[in-house]
Order: C-alpha cells, then structure tokens, then sequence
C-alpha cells in the first residue's frame, strides 16, 4: 500500500469516527445546569460561611428592619431582596518576575618530578601533568502577565445574609452580528460601600465572580481545532 492511500484509508476511517461520536456529551451523563440552578449553587456556598445570628424581636411594636422608610436618616439605596444596583467594574492585574543566575568556577593542577636516581634531567619529565578546567554559567529570565477589564452595568439583590450584607447578581447579554456574549458578576456588598448615587466599585465586592463567555463568528475563529481537524492536518501535511 503506497502512501497517499494509507493517509486517505486513515482519513476515511477519521471522518467515520466522527460521525459516529457526534453524539451530545452530556447525552449520558449529568444534564447541564440551568442558571437557577448556578444561582442556587451560589446561594448554598455563601450561606456556608456564615452562622446566623439569634433572632432579635421586640413584642408589640409596630417597627420592622424591611421597611423601605423606617430609616429616615439613611439614603434610599438597595437594601432589600430585588432592588436594583449599579455596579462599576474594573478589575487590572499585573504580575512581574525576573530572574538571574551568574555563577564560575575555575580548576587547576600541576604536578612535576623534582628528583630522580641517575643522571636524568627533570626537564624531560616536568611537568609530569597540568591540567586546567573553567566552568562559566549565566542565565536571565523575565515574566509578566497583565489583565485589563472594565465596564459597568445594573444588577439586583437577591439575598440578603444574617449580617445584613448583601448577595448581588448582574447579567448583561449582547447579541449582535452574529456574535452572543453573556457577561455575569456575583458577589457580596456591605450596605456601607454603597454609595449615595447607589453604585458599588467591584474592588468593594467580597466573593467576586465574573464570567464573560461568547459564542458567534468571533469566538468560532479563535477556538482551536478539534482532535480530529488537527489529525487529518497532521496526516496530509498542510
């Protein structure tokens, strides 16, 4: 069997491997989470962190802490389960790191004769052996990594904790050109960090989860090839 029809024999039986695995992943296994089931994840995770306090309840009084107006003094800003937020993200990280290695060493040894029985002279013999080494090592290296995200949209509550912080949840979905992006942002707010125009910088958000994942002609083009693309190229040599 020559070459060529040894590659088309594999490429044939690589097309029909593919047909036959085209079967969804998930077909047989866990089916996939919907986002309320992420949301309820999320939810879970947090409330593990924290002990409730006891309850605190004053008899016969007609004041309640869910009162949108029962804090005069206070700005109206979110505070309960549903109220909207306006939050300012941007997120920059940079990492650095070099590093240098500069070591020598240097070996040498002589040995002679200086005597011997007769009338022989050292000069023929000396230096009976002489040897010289030198080993030099110099190296240099240098990374860095850096990490530019910033934008802003509105969000809600949708819990709030024992200890009056807040759980937020933002989502922005753009559809354009062919192209869908879903941007999602979860976290923790304290009622302090909010300010009297009702925004929250993300620097002040505890347990900070951002996602932006898209699907389109964009993120088509960048995705790497699958295993099977990349075997017939492999195969045929392009």
């Amino acid at each position: 069997m020559s070459r060529y029809s040894f590659r088309k024999t594999v490429a044939c039986a690589l097309f029909f491997a593919a047909f036959v695995v085209a079967v969804p992943a998930h077909a047989g296994g866990k089916p996939k989470k919907v986002p309320t089931d992420l949301r309820a994840d999320y939810l879970a995770r947090l409330h593990e962190q924290y002990m409730p306090p006891p309850e605190a309840r004053t008899v016969g009084s007609l004041w309640s802490a869910a009162n949108t107006l029962g804090d005069l003094s206070s700005d109206y800003k979110a505070r309960n389960v549903n109220d909207l937020i306006v939050v300012q993200v941007s997120v920059q990280t940079s990492a650095a790191q070099s590093g240098n290695v500069n070591s020598q060493r240097q070996f040498n040894t002589a040995s002679g004769i200086t005597g011997l029985v007769g009338n022989v002279a050292t000069g023929a013999v000396n230096p009976l052996f002489n040897a010289n080494s030198a080993t030099t090592l110099k190296g240099q290296g240098a990374t860095s990594s850096n990490t530019t995200f910033s934008t802003s949209l509105t969000g809600q509550i949708i819990a709030v904790l024992a200890n009056g912080n807040m759980v937020i949840e933002a989502q922005r979905q753009i559809a354009m050109n062919n192209q869908h992006e879903d941007l999602i942002i979860r976290g923790i707010v304290r009622p302090g960090d909010i300010s009297s125009a009702n925004t929250v910088a993300s620097s002040s958000i505890s347990n900070l989860e951002i996602e932006m994942k898209g699907k389109g002609i964009i993120s088509d083009s960048v995705r790497p090839p699958n295993v099977i693309t990349r075997a017939i190229l492999w195969l045929f040599g392009f």
